[in-house]
């Protein structure tokens, strides 16, 4: 496996999941099932206040192929060919959702220990071209992430970011949005054994001179039960508690009050996600 900065994606990444992931507001049931000869087939269905969506995804893997095929109550149906380790390192994807028919387009992904590189291009005569690149290793990274609209000629973004690692603690600095948008995010495990993280996200516009900020905290009551918890500079706090009932089976509630309108009934999501 390699061990290097890995993609641009990465940057920030474990602060923004222990802030932001298995935070939701609505009700959501997952259920995964495997036929005899492996193929999985994932049916998810969310309620949306009044609103219910859903899909089924199929997955078929053999050896370093897989084909992902998802089927929402949109009418959309998404299909993603991976061919993982084409080469050392490399990895291909063609993914399209029909009826969109823009939307095909052609990835690559390469992992080196000094870099990780990821580039794609739109399947139209005018496509967007994609690319984001990180040099470093597995302490600093650098990197990029840019999208050019060969239609019109302009960036639709421009990004750079920087990543440290040390030990039980990760700081990441990204300015994105053209320039216009600065993020920082601290990451620092306090205790590996109950898994007690903690984190924090600053963002400041240049254009409107606001910042919004975030802390987190996450604990593991038991190996199978985690808590989390975060707030904003809004007054808007979050919690929620995941348990593990069965290994891969995962039921988690998550609630949110606005300290600013505390007349207001609190949000309550609830997540179940079963795997045999």
């Amino acid at each position: 496996m390699v061990k290097g900065p890995g993609l641009y994606t990465e940057i920030g990444k474990k602060a923004r999941d222990l802030l932001y992931k298995d935070y939701q507001g609505d009700q959501k049931l997952s259920v995964t099932t495997y036929s005899s000869t492996g193929v999985a087939i994932t049916t998810s269905g969310t309620n949306k206040g009044d609103l219910f969506v859903g899909d089924v995804a199929t997955q078929v893997k053999n050896k370093n192929f897989t084909a992902d095929i998802k089927v929402a109550t949109d009418s959309s149906l998404l299909t993603t060919f991976t061919y993982d380790e084409a080469t050392p390192g490399l990895k291909a994807i063609l993914s399209a959702k029909v009826p969109d028919q823009r939307s095909g387009k052609v990835e690559l992904q390469y992992l080196h220990d000094y870099a990780g590189i990821c580039t794609s291009v739109g399947l139209t005569a005018s496509p967007f071209v994609n690319f984001s690149g990180v040099v470093g290793n597995n302490v600093l990274a650098l990197g990029t992430d840019v999208s050019f609209n060969t239609q019109s000629g302009d960036f639709k973004h421009f990004n750079a970011g920087f990543s440290f690692t040390k030990d039980d603690l990760i700081a990441s600095l990204t300015l994105n949005d053209k320039g216009d948008k600065l993020n920082a995010s601290y990451y620092h495990i306090v205790n590996p054994l109950s898994n007690t993280v903690v984190g924090a996200e600053v963002t400041h516009s240049f254009t409107t001179q606001k910042n919004a900020i975030t802390v987190g905290a996450q604990h593991a009551l038991d190996p199978l039960t985690t808590v989390k918890a975060r707030v904003n500079n809004a007054g808007v706090a979050n919690a929620l508690i995941q348990h593990q009932w069965r290994p891969k089976s995962f039921i988690t509630v998550s609630g949110e009050v606005d300290s600013r309108a505390i007349e207001k009934s609190a949000k309550v999501g609830f997540a179940l996600a079963l795997k045999p």
